[in-house]
């Protein structure tokens, strides 16, 4: 449903029956005291009714499932070989190249108007929803709340967030209460967070709304946009495989993505790229465990970007390959197609 016709089930957003009472959800994780003083900023400094945020609140769950959840995200716990096989396989390849076919024309706007790739896209899209089948059903206002006020490690970032989402309810009309995303609160078919859909998405269909739920369209362009704007350096590789040796290689290794040092002092810490790659490149060196043992990664500005999105290594490498064996499968289909075509006319 678009949110244009949640909005058309509104009278108006946060437009609630008068409550004065604070939520009584200290037993489950909530304090009062929590609550009182976020509204108290949200009446301050963005003009919320005291009243109608209180009646909201009243009807906010927390839920622990969400914390157990973000303590044990799959990007700690499994392997990059665990990884991979959570989130590429055949039947999502295969999703992907239906959704390429379906939205060619579209990917292809998008891929040349912000300079990032059609796979790229496919890739995130896969990874985050499956290209729009799963995009979360825990209410928005629950993940973010739950998080904001029962964990205290990432607080101050989720309560900010909350805030973003009530300022985003009020901006497009629709009720905090009833949209649905991640356990994290991310939120659409491109799984944005509430401030990077007030700061990223798109109405690339040009309908007069970004849907990032129920418009594909928007949902493609506003991810695009959205890596553009984050650094997407046009035409450049992602990653490449590499052998090392020696004694030095690992004094290239890093957990930051950003990479920092050139191909050519690579080369001399004991990298060899199995891609030509220019040696004045900027790199970054990266240890997965695979399915055959330790591979070597030299990463690039352009996954660093990809990272942006997800701060997670595995994250980034499995979008990068899914949206590669998407890209490759479709090719395989067209060229299959295009063959049988032409021996139907030639007898």
């Amino acid at each position: 449903m678009s949110i244009k016709k949640r909005a058309a089930l509104l009278v108006a957003s946060l437009s609630f029956t008068v409550g004065l009472s604070l939520p009584a959800h200290s037993e489950e994780g909530f304090k009062p005291s929590d609550i009182d003083g976020f509204i108290n900023e949200l009446v301050r400094d963005e003009g919320f009714s005291r009243p109608d945020l209180e009646k909201m609140f009243k009807e906010v769950e927390y839920k622990p499932r969400i914390v157990e959840l973000i303590s044990r995200p799959a990007e700690r716990r499994l392997t990059w070989w665990e990884y991979r096989n959570l989130f590429i396989n055949d039947l999502r390849v295969q999703q992907g190249v239906e959704f390429w076919k379906q939205h060619q024309k579209v990917l292809d706007q998008a891929s040349k108007e912000y300079g990032v790739p059609k796979s790229v896209i496919i890739g995130i899209l896969g990874i985050e929803t499956g290209f729009g089948r799963n995009s979360g059903g825990f209410r928005v206002v629950d993940a973010l709340s739950t998080l904001g006020f029962g964990y205290p490690r990432r607080a101050k970032f989720f309560r900010k967030e909350l805030k973003e989402f009530l300022v985003l309810a009020r901006e497009q009309g629709f009720d905090p209460l009833t949209l649905t995303g991640s356990y994290a609160g991310a939120m659409g078919i491109p799984q944005f967070m509430p401030s990077s859909y007030r700061a990223y998405a798109i109405d690339f269909d040009k309908n007069g709304q970004a849907d990032i739920w129920g418009s594909p369209a928007d949902a493609i362009g506003s991810i695009a946009a959205y890596l553009n704007r984050h650094g997407w350096v046009e035409g450049k590789p992602i990653a490449s495989r590499a052998n090392v040796q020696g004694q030095k290689y690992s004094d290239l290794l890093s957990k930051s993505p950003r990479p920092t040092r050139s191909v050519n002092e690579a080369r001399k810490l004991g990298w060899k790229s199995q891609q030509v790659l220019p040696g004045s490149a900027r790199v970054r060196g990266l240890k997965l465990e695979g399915k055959n043992g330790t591979e070597h990664w030299l990463t690039m500005t352009n996954f660093y970007v990809i990272t942006r999105y997800n701060k997670s290594d595995l994250y980034a490498m499995a979008v990068w390959q899914l949206g590669h064996q998407v890209e490759k499968a479709l090719n395989n289909t067209q060229s299959a197609a295009k063959d049988h075509s032409e021996t139907v006319v030639s007898n």
